[in-house]
């Protein structure tokens, strides 16, 4: 194929190594980033979970309940049993890193609230993203073992597939980055936080949102390659 030069494949280096690269530095940059802010705490010694229950008073929203979770940075809104579960590095601790992340869990639970359309669609693609990652690699593997029509069809039906979660990948980015400002905009007006704390929850999110940013760019990557690679299949043959 023209896109290997003695078993040697550059579309893997050149499109998707970097953005692997960049998703392995966005997930050391949250860590090391929390792991700073995990030692700025706050005046008004609120913990995580009482943050994240003053954000849900704040907008009305009710019958949230708030649960702690072990791991770390394992914090997540569950839509299904209405729950946010914050790790034991943000439910019991006071740190302006914790209470941003505590913050942005509950601006999800506000956002379905609400009716956030991002958050809602995202949840309905769900199944279908799972599903189509799943049979990505063996519809395009299947489809190579055939000539003519049926494989071409198997093959570009796999790329969709993959494409998949590119989509999801691209809705999850609003949701995010909407859950963040909704955070850092109720940590603000309900004084959670002083102005200089603020940073710290500020930097922490920031660096959260850049690992969906890195892994949009990872998705985007492989099925770039995937076209390059497959896409012009029936000229070639």
């Amino acid at each position: 194929m023209p896109y290997y030069f003695y078993g040697f494949d550059w579309t893997y280096v050149v499109l998707v190594l970097p953005c692997i690269l960049l998703s392995l530095w966005a997930s050391a940059n949250v860590n090391s980033t929390f792991k700073k802010y995990a030692n700025q705490y706050s005046y008004r010694r609120l913990t995580g979970a009482d943050a994240a229950q003053r954000v849900l008073s704040a907008n009305g929203v009710r019958g949230v309940r708030i649960e702690r979770i072990s791991g770390n940075l394992t914090d997540h809104y569950d839509p299904r049993t209405n729950v946010i579960r914050l790790s034991d590095s943000v439910y019991g601790s006071t740190s302006t890193a914790a209470i941003g992340v505590a913050c942005h869990e509950a601006g999800h639970a506000v956002q379905y609230a609400e009716s956030y359309a991002p958050i809602k669609l995202r949840a309905a693609i769900i199944p279908i993203t799972n599903i189509g990652s799943k049979l990505a690699m063996p519809l395009i593997l299947i489809g190579l073992l055939f000539l003519g029509g049926v494989g071409d069809s198997l093959v570009y039906l796999g790329i969709a597939c993959f494409g998949l979660s590119l989509v999801f990948q691209l809705v999850t980015l609003p949701v995010e980055f909407n859950a963040s400002r909704r955070a850092m905009t109720a940590i603000r007006e309900s004084n959670l936080l002083t102005d200089e704390e603020q940073q710290g929850a500020r930097k922490t999110l920031t660096a959260a949102a850049l690992t969906y940013v890195a892994a949009t760019a990872v998705s985007l990557a492989q099925l770039l390659r995937l076209l390059m690679m497959f896409g012009g299949r029936r000229r070639d043959d």
